[in-house]
């Protein structure tokens, strides 16, 4: 069974990994979509107000391809990109692209979980959204998880006593990633194979059924 890697910036295809390349569609250059499994959105530290009209037009064409598994990633900064009022105008605009679409969102959160919370509520969202390299407390993990957000890790597992590491050896539900090709997938899925006391083999499988699940 292969690794998934459920967000990565390295967009070299490797040999029995099933990685979600993560695209920003920010700017004037106009990407390439390549045929391999997509997250695209427009990040908070890239997005500009004044673009949104070009940016979301490119982005609600290219999200509609079936080769893109979810949106984002995109989400809050409390310390880069534009102000908050304007990250959380640009993040409503790809909630409701995802809620129509039926598409799980990678969510990227610097100090706004409130703010985030705050604005599912609010919208009333039902749509799966995953928090990306969470490295917080346990405490606000578990409470991001009764509130329905999935987390995803990366090398914070690679600190056993870190609250990533906790939660991994508590709970059956979350994912793994690379992000930005820091630590190889293998050597992120032998730590938490490690934390959980289990084979790689059968976190493979876990997180591929938890996958399954988000997946529509």
């Amino acid at each position: 069974m292969d690794y998934l890697d459920i967000h990565t910036h390295n967009e070299q295809r490797l040999p029995g990994v099933r990685a979600i390349l993560s695209l920003s569609l920010t700017g004037d250059e106009v990407p390439e979509y390549p045929e391999r499994d997509l997250a695209l959105g427009l990040h908070p530290w890239f997005a500009k107000p004044q673009q949104l009209n070009s940016d979301y037009a490119r982005l609600r064409e290219a999200a509609k391809l079936p080769h893109v598994k979810m949106i984002g990633e995109c989400g809050l900064d409390r310390f880069k990109g534009p102000s908050l009022p304007e990250q959380t105008l640009i993040l409503r605009k790809q909630f409701e692209l995802a809620d129509e679409l039926q598409k799980p969102v990678i969510l990227h959160c610097v100090r706004c979980f409130d703010e985030l919370i705050a604005l599912r509520k609010e919208m009333k969202l039902e749509i799966p959204m995953v928090l990306h390299g969470f490295n917080k407390k346990k405490e606000l993990g578990r409470q991001m998880q009764s509130l329905g957000f999935y987390l995803s890790f990366g090398k914070a597992l690679l600190d056993a006593d870190s609250g990533a590491a906790a939660l991994v050896r508590e709970g059956d539900v979350f994912f793994l990633e690379s992000d930005h090709d820091e630590h190889r997938i293998e050597e992120i899925y032998e730590a938490a194979a490690n934390l959980k006391n289990c084979s790689v083999e059968e976190l493979k499988a876990l997180i591929f059924a938890n996958w399954n699940q988000i997946i529509r």
